[in-house]
């Protein structure tokens, strides 16, 4: 059946003849927004009566024009009555100071924490027995994002530089609007009385022949039909199957990863990564609340991990502080899938005889961060690991060469970083010709003898690592080919690169 051109239906004919009422006293026609304005009606009601009487032929003229302007939005209009998140947090502190836990359970806490101590408005001592505990560094704040928004809100939009109409954009304080409206003028058959054209030819008008004095409206033989539904790959999971037969390629093998929840243990002292250290906060890690605690630990390992934590050993002096049995028990939604790889390696050293291996995954990995256009929860994460005799730097740098290679990236750089499960260690850029310009894309390194000798490996084993997101090189690679192609249009690759897709945590 063909679509008939129409608009809405004739229960706003009293809008039509309001509105072809107003055109015939104003000669030079009328605005659409201000017809609404006066009427109170909402814009949209005038849009339709628009459309209706351009169906009907030239009884009006409308020529489209638009404007844009800065609006802001339900969290902006929040902030302007009640203040940022930044300054509520400075204001929930009193001069004893408020326990970091307390601060995180507040509506605005995660946010504003992270912005207040890039203001340096606030300092955490976490020496307190109870916990972490956060202070005022200054003894007044001015808050400059609520005067911004309220600016915004009175209309004084342009006294902002557009630097700072970026910065609430970014926070998702401040969008700008683009208003369409049409100007209205008479058309070459005006007329304030409207006959209504039918849109259906009935039985009984063919069985009476009233049909023949009727007016039917037009059919449109222009009009699409409805497209069928159809599957698609996810590209993720299209550029996902490519890594992984790089990596079969290469005679990897690909490790169980289908065990999203870990205890601290295997996802953090196992690597040699300290019980204080910032990552393994609330703030950034999810722990579980039920079960909350793992058991089942092979304790002699886990014994050897504890001493050399604490005390040391294997040519290390180790942390030095009091490993607790309670925080490697803890249950968490893993961090990294490095915590499989510790378990691969621990299972290997249980070998009789050791034997070369070369291992791969590719799967999600969970971090308790606040969603913004670089960062997200849940996003996946590629790993390498290969484990010989007497592997090098060198070593690492050639497999990386050869797999980066595969996916068709040649240029890359080597810059040395810090991890505390590698040394030496080493980010690893590609140069972007999309961008122009050089991206990290990956981390790397040498397992510390820490980490490999309470496992049980012989000594002279060396196990050469790397991890990387799926997404960040998805987009390198394929982003300008593929991601074009399988959205159908141009895209905006900084936009892409900048969007939560390209989030990097290797």
């Amino acid at each position: 059946m063909y679509n008939r051109l129409g608009g809405s239906s004739m229960a706003d004919t009293g809008v039509v003849e309001t509105l072809l009422q107003r055109i015939e006293k104003l000669d030079g026609g009328v605005d659409s927004l201000g017809v609404a304005a006066s009427l109170g009606v909402d814009h949209q009601v005038i849009v339709g009566a628009v459309k209706s009487l351009q169906a009907l032929g030239d009884v009006i003229s409308a020529e489209l024009r638009s404007s844009k302007h800065w609006e802001l939005t339900e969290e902006g209009i929040e902030i302007a009555e009640q203040g940022s998140h930044e300054a509520r947090v400075f204001n929930s502190i009193l001069l004893e100071g408020l326990p970091q836990a307390e601060l995180m359970k507040l509506s605005f806490g995660k946010i504003g924490f992270s912005k207040a101590m890039s203001n340096k408005w606030i300092r955490v001592d976490k020496s307190y027995e109870g916990g972490p505990r956060i202070f005022r560094t200054v003894e007044s704040i001015e808050d400059q994002v609520r005067e911004k928004l309220l600016l915004v809100k009175q209309g004084n939009a342009a006294q902002l530089d557009e630097k700072e109409k970026n910065e609430l954009k970014k926070r998702k304080l401040l969008t700008e609007v683009t208003v369409k409206s049409y100007w209205i003028t008479k058309g070459s058959s005006f007329s304030t009385t409207i006959t209504k054209q039918e849109a259906e030819l009935t039985p009984e008008m063919i069985a009476t022949g009233s049909w023949k004095e009727k007016k039917f409206k037009p059919y449109n033989f222009e009009a699409m039909g409805v497209a069928p539904n159809c599957g698609h790959l996810h590209p993720l999971m299209k550029v996902r199957t490519q890594f992984r037969q790089i990596f079969l390629e290469m005679g990897f093998s690909e490790m169980p990863t289908n065990n999203f929840i870990e205890s601290s243990f295997w996802n953090f002292d196992s690597l040699y990564q300290p019980q204080q250290h910032p990552a393994r906060d609330q703030h950034d890690t999810f722990f579980l609340s039920d079960p909350a605690l793992a058991h089942e630990f092979p304790l002699e390992y886990l014994e050897r991990v504890k001493k050399v934590h604490s005390e040391g050993g294997y040519g290390s002096q180790g942390y030095k502080y009091d490993w607790k049995m309670e925080e490697a028990q803890k249950n968490i939604l893993r961090t990294h899938t490095t915590a499989v790889s510790a378990r691969m390696l621990y299972k290997l050293a249980q070998q009789e005889k050791f034997t070369p291996v070369k291992y791969f995954s590719i799967d999600r990995v969970f971090r308790n961060e606040t969603l913004d256009a670089t960062h997200l929860a849940e996003f996946h994460q590629i790993e390498g690991v290969v484990a010989d005799k007497d592997l090098t730097l060198g070593h690492l740098m050639g497999v990386l060469h050869q797999f980066f290679t595969k996916l068709g990236i040649t240029k890359l750089r080597f810059k040395p970083a810090y991890n505390p499960y590698t040394e030496p260690s080493m980010e690893v850029f590609s140069y972007h010709e999309g961008l122009k310009k050089w991206v990290e894309v990956g981390n790397s390194g040498v397992f510390r003898p820490e980490m490999l000798l309470p496992m049980g490996l012989p000594e002279d084993v060396s196990v050469i690592a790397w991890g990387l997101s799926l997404e960040r090189p998805t987009m390198i690679k394929y982003g300008i080919n593929n991601i074009r192609e399988l959205v159908g249009h141009k895209v905006n690759l900084q936009m892409v690169y900048d969007s939560p897709i390209c989030r990097l945590d290797s």
